[in-house]
């Protein structure tokens, strides 16, 4: 949360100031609670069976993975089809977008077999551009439908002050306007959960960041007007997200008029030539470690281990300078999925004959440890590269980068590592043997 709450404002200003040609030309598409298209068939006609077992995926950053609109919608799809069992699939990590979602999407939603996957990256995907956007969500699209083509999706859109004002004027996000493409293109259904909140801040009704009044004098203080979030971004379980919650009831009929009857999804031609369909999560194992990495058998280091595994279920670390790990690859695009903490360091990564790249494993936000990514390589020739990863001897300035959030080292045992903890190997691509 914290990390998604400190990129909006780059977000915002990326999306008014850094613009190329092409996207300067992107239209914003007119605003509308629900777009119900080709509607959910296969997921309602086996919610309306007795005795059947309905999965649905969340699928999305941090607005997801707070206890607002996804339980509330699951307990809202149990009440409507008693019928049916219901459980989910609650496959939300905060501060990430799509961009790790096509990796991800395997391990963490198709391997649980959903009947719905409400896809939610418009909030994190607000400062990528709409052809990256595409080739992202056209990814998940076409793996969902490749691997279960009996699954539904859903687009749902959520909001934020930052990158409210195009919603102010009737017109969706960027990001949002450029998943509807997609979900014109494949006939998926969309709800905007955020319309009621734009229709409040044009009123000035809405008030974006602030506690939820705690006494009787606070509540007439603000009169008729609601608080929608405490930072302006995660919104109260009490109030934004139960108009989260609104919006998808509402949305219900109108999607449940659109579906005709069950049938698999047939995948149409790409959207984008560039999708990331073939997007893949490798476990780390498969590149060349150095004999320094890996776990060992300390309960301390297997129980840091076990807290990931669902996520990453083969991290290693690496913790002596020189350590290295090294693979080779065909494709396009490759990142590394990692964990950072305050015991990180850095990292040098050669890439081919490029010049080397530190890369620190630490940010202001290394307090505790997190799931993070790191990029090796983009929009590369689809022809065989290498790559080499050595941890470095000298740590990043750690106290500098905490000042900017203004943190200090509180314990300097906790601080003192260099520690590298990668994962998985994120290829657009094949790995390639040695």
């Amino acid at each position: 949360m914290k990390t998604l709450t400190a990129l909006l404002a780059v977000f915002a200003f990326l999306a008014v100031c850094g613009t190329t040609a092409a996207e300067a030309s992107f239209s914003l598409v007119p605003a509308q609670e629900c777009r119900p298209r080709q509607g959910w068939p296969n997921f309602l006609a086996k919610a309306a069976t007795p005795g059947a077992q309905v999965r649905i995926a969340y699928f999305g950053g941090s607005i997801t993975a707070q206890s607002g609109w996804r339980p509330k919608t699951l307990a809202h799809f149990q009440k409507t089809y008693p019928q049916a069992t219901f459980t989910e699939i609650n496959a939300a990590i905060g501060g990430t977008g799509s961009d790790l979602g096509v990796f991800r999407l395997k391990n963490d939603v198709l391997a649980h077999r959903p009947d719905l996957v409400l896809v939610e990256f418009a909030v994190n995907d607000g400062g990528a551009s709409p052809e990256q956007i595409h080739r992202c969500m056209e990814g998940i699209v076409r793996q969902i439908w490749r691997a279960a083509p009996q699954c539904d999706i859903g687009f749902v859109y959520t909001l934020t002050e930052a990158l409210a004002p195009a919603m102010l004027e009737g017109k969706f996000q960027r990001s949002a306007s450029a998943m509807e493409q997609l979900a014109d293109h494949y006939g998926i259904p969309s709800i905007h959960l955020a319309m009621e909140v734009a229709q409040l801040a044009r009123a000035g009704r809405l008030v974006w960041k602030a506690p939820l009044p705690k006494t009787e004098a606070e509540q007439q203080a603000l009169s008729d007007k609601v608080v929608f979030a405490p930072d302006s971004v995660h919104p109260h379980v009490e109030t934004g997200h139960e108009m989260y919650l609104q919006a998808v009831v509402r949305s219900l009929e109108p999607i449940r008029a659109a579906s005709q009857a069950p049938a698999p999804h047939a995948l149409r031609a790409p959207f984008i030539a560039s999708n990331y369909e073939q997007a893949q999560l490798i476990p780390i194992s498969a590149a060349t470690l150095s004999r320094g990495i890996g776990i060992g058998t300390d309960p301390a280091a297997v129980a840091f281990a076990k807290r990931w595994v669902n996520r990453l279920p083969a991290i290693v670390r690496a913790s002596e300078a020189g350590d290295t790990l090294t693979f080779s690859f065909k494709g396009t695009r490759c990142a590394i999925y990692d964990v950072i903490g305050p015991d990180c360091g850095q990292v040098r990564i050669t890439l081919d004959d490029r010049p080397p790249e530190a890369k620190a494993r630490f940010d202001a936000y290394c307090t505790y440890h997190r799931l993070s990514t790191f990029m090796v390589g983009t929009e590369l020739p689809d022809t065989i590269h290498t790559v080499r990863i050595e941890l470095l001897r000298d740590p990043p300035d750690k106290a500098k980068i905490l000042a900017q959030r203004n943190q200090t080292i509180d314990d300097p045992k906790r601080y003192a590592g260099l520690s590298f903890f990668p994962g998985a190997i994120l290829l657009v691509g094949e790995l390639v043997k040695p």
